[in-house]
């Protein structure tokens, strides 16, 4: 699933969970789009996400599929009206990224490992400036301020009172001695990562040079998990054009217990902010050095 895939996130969600029921229910497509008196593309399209599903269609499949429980039922006729509207990030042009913003967005709980750059949503904004400036080529200003309104937008669901976003971090020990931009903004960096790390819907670890090889060489990985489908999950590589994000459970599975194990490596809590206060000082020291 790329950054400029169509349709929306909640649309493809929605039609997984559509075609979940009916193998459950034991229908074939064919018996569906026969009962419901359409064409079977018609069916495919639905359960594939690529056309958008009306609420009276999810009532009737709900019928057909024997889905009875109607908060249930409430729930999916909810997800068909909400999957024809636009998120917010929409309104700063084609921004990069905008699938896993969309499930970012819905997400209840966020599992990010990062080797080379502390995550974006702990990232303040001087430091999120110089990522931005410096790893997209040809960049113009225009292009790097709406990024970086983005990133610090996404930044609110940390910070959601009502609905904040259960986030553990764990990071290579790397990530706090590459010095990106200055030691003044790498010092506010980790005084700020710290400081989100006492919030008790967030975790960092960090996982120390001397841990050797470990599951997350291979590079950065995220697994979100969401409120409607707690038992599923979806598991999003970075890239620089777009994202690819994996669905299938064998795969959630897998990063799933790489992540498991990343978290057995890395040092406690505790430790993670012993070492970053130790790193704090260097910085200070190096600031203040005439």
């Amino acid at each position: 699933m790329t950054a400029n895939a169509n349709p929306t996130v909640r649309r493809r969600r929605l039609g997984a969970e559509l075609r979940r029921l009916r193998q459950a229910s034991g229908l074939k497509g064919s018996e569906v789009a026969e009962r419901l008196m359409v064409s079977q593309p018609k069916v495919s399209h639905m359960e594939n996400g690529n056309r958008a599903i009306k609420p009276r269609d999810v009532r009737d499949l709900c019928t057909i599929y024997g889905v009875t429980d109607p908060q249930v039922v409430d729930s999916l006729m909810r997800m068909a009206h909400e999957s024809g509207q636009q998120g917010w990030w929409h309104s700063y042009g084609d921004i990069p990224q905008s699938v896993y913003i969309a499930l970012e967005t819905d997400a209840t709980s966020l599992h990010t490992y990062e080797s080379l750059v502390i995550p974006a949503l702990l990232q303040t904004p001087a430091y999120a400036t110089t990522v931005i400036e410096e790893t997209i080529p040809r960049l113009t200003a225009e292009q790097a301020a709406a990024r970086l309104n983005v990133r610090l937008r996404r930044q609110h669901r940390v910070y959601d009172p009502a609905r904040p976003l259960r986030l553990w971090a764990v990071l290579d020990e790397s990530t706090l001695h590459r010095v990106v931009g200055s030691p003044d903004i790498m010092r506010e960096q980790l005084d700020h990562l710290n400081a989100l790390a006492t919030e008790p819907h967030i975790t960092v670890q960090v996982i120390p040079y001397e841990a050797g090889a470990h599951p997350g060489l291979s590079g950065q990985f995220s697994i979100l998990r969401f409120a409607d489908t707690p038992a599923a999950g979806v598991v999003c590589l970075e890239r620089h054009t777009s994202d690819l994000c994996l669905e299938k459970p064998s795969d959630v599975q897998h990063y799933g217990v790489l992540y498991d194990h990343l978290q057995a490596q890395a040092l406690s809590p505790d430790r993670t902010r012993d070492l970053i206060n130790d790193l704090i000082k260097r910085y200070i020291d190096v600031v203040d050095r005439p």
